[in-house]
């Protein structure tokens, strides 16, 4: 655990927090009270964290982030606020040993924003975007686990298919890995630009004109894979909505469909009764325990999307905390 330096380098200025101003109204009636405690479970670059701090000037915040890069640069963000703030290298789904080693019980709001971060689709060396030539790594801890070129490398056919397939939704899944096997015996994956021509030359012709760059739903597979990021975001929601108190406030911005399941599924039962239908005395541990703020995922307008294109895809859903689980 870390507080904020300010000797770490600046980087506020690569990053537009999404939906910033929507986050803010979702999370003030919980977090506009003395003491309030925010986990910004994926601080990143700290842009919604600094201006939750510069709201609500009693708020606690504890920023938890992979990336020991995201936050040096968050530290530097949140420097001024350093009192009142506390990062932590760790993986959102750790979040219940951070806050049983800070003595937190409960917090009175959960802030995800899920994905790869700009730091890291900036970052060219990083490997996360397909766009531009760079060693395959995608890690967002590049100091821990194995790298996409392991991936491509090591996994047999039917198991990298099964990865380009459930994470990235990509239909011709089977084709682009036993072209990958193939090509790797000839010479391993290093860097990205192979892999992108590579699925190119996979898929037809007909689907290559359409829908953008072929390459990013394998992209996306590989980055979901490599860190984790389904496995831990499935442990760390519930874990999450555990941790609010009584009117607390988790708010959580999703990027691709398979994540918005997840929070759908996860916020859709805690907001659903569970006796069955028709019961005429509800017991109250059957009650709902979350109350939805949203009316299914909402999207980012027209004017924001044009001044913040990686905004396009974004996806939020809220919930209150209205009962405590027996």
């Amino acid at each position: 655990m870390t507080r904020p330096d300010p000797a770490e380098p600046a980087g506020a200025d690569r990053h537009v927090p999404v939906l910033l101003d929507r986050c803010v109204a979702l999370l003030a009636p919980a977090l506009d009270r003395p003491g309030a405690v925010l986990v910004d479970a994926t601080v990143g670059l700290g842009g919604h964290s600094a201006a939750l701090l510069a709201r609500f000037p009693g708020l606690q915040v504890v920023g938890l982030d992979r990336d020991p890069q995201a936050l040096a640069l968050s530290a530097r963000r949140l420097a001024a606020q350093a009192d009142r703030t506390t990062l932590v290298h760790a993986v959102y789904d750790e979040l219940p040993d951070v806050l049983a080693r800070l003595g937190l019980p409960a917090v009175e709001g959960v802030l995800f924003d899920l994905g790869v971060s700009s730091l890291q689709l900036d970052e060219v060396d990083r490997g996360f975007s397909y766009a531009q030539d760079a060693p395959l790594d995608m890690r967002m801890d590049p100091t821990a686990g194995r790298t996409a070129a392991e991936v491509l490398n090591t996994y047999p056919a039917a198991e990298l298919a099964r990865v380009l397939r459930e994470y990235g939704e990509e239909r011709f899944a089977r084709r682009i890995a036993d072209r990958v096997v193939r090509e790797r015996a000839v010479e391993p994956f290093r860097t990205s630009a192979r892999l992108v021509e590579l699925v190119r030359d996979a898929i037809p012709a007909a689907t290559r004109r359409t829908g953008g760059n072929p390459a990013k739903r394998t992209f996306q597979a590989l980055r979901i894979e490599v860190n984790g990021e389904l496995a831990a975001l499935e442990r760390a929601l519930p874990a999450a909505v555990a941790a609010l108190a009584l009117g607390g406030r988790i708010v959580v911005l999703s990027y691709h469909s398979l994540e918005d399941r997840l929070v759908k599924r996860v916020l859709t039962a805690g907001a659903t009764s569970r006796a069955p239908h028709g019961l005429p005395v509800v017991p109250e541990h059957d009650l709902p325990t979350l109350r939805l703020l949203t009316r299914g995922a909402e999207p980012a307008d027209a004017q924001e999307v044009a001044a913040n294109p990686r905004a396009a895809s974004v996806r939020l859903r809220a919930a209150e905390r209205i009962r405590v689980a027996a």
